[in-house]
């Protein structure tokens, strides 16, 4: 039981002997704009792929959800 306590105290030390933010001022290192916009980019690309896959159910889904809504005015 003890080396248990020890352990947690011993992980949350660093935590507990940090600064706050205010104290060290926060900046953006120079990789960081570059990387959220690859970030951004794979976002879109994956999003684009997800789409194209699966772009038969995707067309026949509202295919069949706007001849429904026809079909019902018409009658």
């Amino acid at each position: 039981m003890m080396t248990i306590s020890i352990l947690i105290s011993l992980t949350l030390l660093p935590y507990l002997l940090t600064a706050p933010a205010k104290a060290n001022p926060a900046y953006l290192d120079t990789g960081s704009g570059s990387f959220i916009l690859q970030l951004l980019l794979a976002a879109l690309v994956g999003g684009l792929f997800i789409i194209k896959t699966y772009w038969k159910k995707i067309s026949a889904f509202f295919r069949k959800l706007f001849s429904r809504g026809n079909r019902d005015e018409g009658e």
